[in-house]
């Protein structure tokens, strides 16, 4: 009887360490997997990276052109005695009004802030009376000078 325990008792550990085994390399299996995965998520975001690069270099390039292309832009003038000459393109810049809207809401804000007691609601509607009057000032000088031109 002894040598059938024995001997059971030697088929079970077989089995379990045939398991065990199994088990094991199961594991290194799915953990290799992983980093299969793992490998190919980074190998995409470097290739999405890259493209991102690409199309701000070619971005750059095409502002730069737009640039180039608009600082060659030039007015020719024809003056009463028949000669030419060349007038470089005018620059936009704010308008008067634009200039006038945005003083007046600073000064505005400043102003309703200091004189009233609560200081927020003050500056608020400080700025958009200051920015109204701005706006407004600003129109008018713009208006006089289109009639100056």
């Amino acid at each position: 009887m002894k040598g059938l325990y024995v001997l059971l008792a030697t088929i079970l550990l077989a089995s379990c360490q045939n398991q065990n085994k199994e088990a094991i390399d199961k594991a290194k299996q799915a953990s290799i997997d992983s980093m299969k995965v793992e490998i190919n998520k980074q190998r995409v975001i470097d290739s999405m990276k890259t493209e991102m690069a690409n199309l701000e270099e070619e971005k750059e390039k095409a502002k730069a052109e737009a640039q180039k292309a608009e600082a060659q832009k030039v007015v020719v003038v024809h003056q009463q005695d028949g000669t030419t000459t060349a007038a470089p393109a005018k620059k936009k810049g704010w308008s008067s009004t634009a200039k006038g809207a945005v003083i007046g809401a600073g000064v505005g804000a400043i102003t309703g802030a200091a004189v009233s007691k609560k200081k927020g609601e003050g500056a608020i509607i400080g700025g958009l009376a200051g920015a109204g009057v701005g706006a407004g000032t600003g129109a008018i000088i713009d208006g006089s000078k289109k009639k100056k031109e």
